[in-house]
């Protein structure tokens, strides 16, 4: 009933009568008030004027089921969606609604994180109110063998959503690392369910620095956020809806063929590492070559000083530029 009564409220730039929300939600005066009372409790400024009714006057920075329900309302992705004030991990919690059988779409957020994690097990920082920590149930009737280029979909959508919202430049650090200014401001990691053949489910994981004012001095040269590129304090809801939206488009498109075919373009025009000398890095050696793109796979090209184009796999090697993170 929440969602209704936001929804009515913001189709409506005056005041909407109780009266009028009783008959058009089937409720009583009672009950209305109550879904009121909660709403301003969630973050919701709403006026109530005797023989007026009720005007919504202001949503504040916050991330809750109401609001995201509202703004996913018809989207294929992003629903049901359940919000955490904090949990250990978005995924963790993902993966637990995906074993009890949550459907293709199911968004799991939280405003903080206890044990987030990136890549190769690293941590990820995750303070309330400032960022977006989200993860995503998706299940695909595809090969496992083929499940990581989900990563390269999602970092698609990562840096397009934000793009949509604030207007910044975004750059793609293959495979999935999103990039202003030469920084991280966007992590996914994405895990999966899966035996022989066949895919169980797929979680998406992306952390989204947007809020923050600083950082930790060990990754101050490497990290920054959206309001330190922009001096701008963004509405976190509006930003994970727009990747969402962005993210269901993309992935309609990749399942349609299973491939990157449709996608490789625009995913080459924001790769950072196009045309730069780069670094691939296994555990027992390293090489150089020239970043000519991606195939079809999502594979990084590289080619080497012998003039041989490698296709190095995402999940197998790390790459990163010959003088510094990108």
């Amino acid at each position: 009933m929440k969602s209704e009564i936001i929804r009515k409220l913001k189709e409506n730039n005056g005041y909407v009568s109780g009266q009028q929300l009783c008959e058009d939600l089937g409720v009583s005066r009672t009950a209305v008030w109550k879904a009121i009372r909660r709403l301003r409790d969630e973050g919701y400024q709403i006026e109530a004027v005797r023989n007026r009714g009720y005007r919504l006057l202001g949503i504040a920075d916050v991330l809750t089921e109401t609001e995201c329900s509202d703004r996913l309302a018809g989207c294929r992705l992003g629903s049901p969606v359940y919000c955490f004030d904090e949990t250990d991990s978005t995924n963790i919690q993902a993966k637990i609604l995906a074993e009890k059988g949550a459907p293709e779409g199911t968004l799991v957020i939280a405003e903080s994180q206890t044990s987030g994690k990136g890549r190769r097990g690293r941590s990820w920082i995750s303070p309330p109110g400032e960022g977006l920590w989200f993860s995503l149930v998706l299940r695909p009737q595809i090969r496992p063998s083929v499940t990581p280029i989900l990563t390269l979909v999602a970092a698609m959508a990562a840096a397009a959503g934000i793009e949509d919202v604030t207007g910044l430049k975004t750059r793609i650090k293959w495979p999935n690392d999103i990039v202003i200014s030469g920084k991280k401001v966007v992590g996914i990691l994405t895990e999966l369910s899966a035996e022989a053949q066949e895919t169980h489910y797929v979680v998406i994981g992306i952390g989204i620095n947007v809020n923050m004012t600083e950082f930790p001095e060990e990754i101050q040269k490497t990290a920054t956020s959206i309001y330190l590129e922009s001096g701008t304090f963004f509405r976190r809801s509006d930003i994970v809806t727009a990747v969402i939206k962005r993210m269901e488009s993309y992935y309609m498109t990749y399942m349609a063929t299973v491939s990157l075919e449709e996608l490789r373009d625009e995913y080459m025009k924001r790769l950072v590492n196009l045309g730069r000398e780069v670094v691939v890095m296994e555990p027992q050696r390293e090489r150089r070559g020239i970043c000519e793109g991606i195939d079809r796979n999502g594979c990084l090209l590289v080619r080497g000083e012998d003039g041989n184009v490698e296709r190095v796999i995402s999940g197998e090697v790390s790459v990163r530029g010959i003088y510094g993170y990108v």
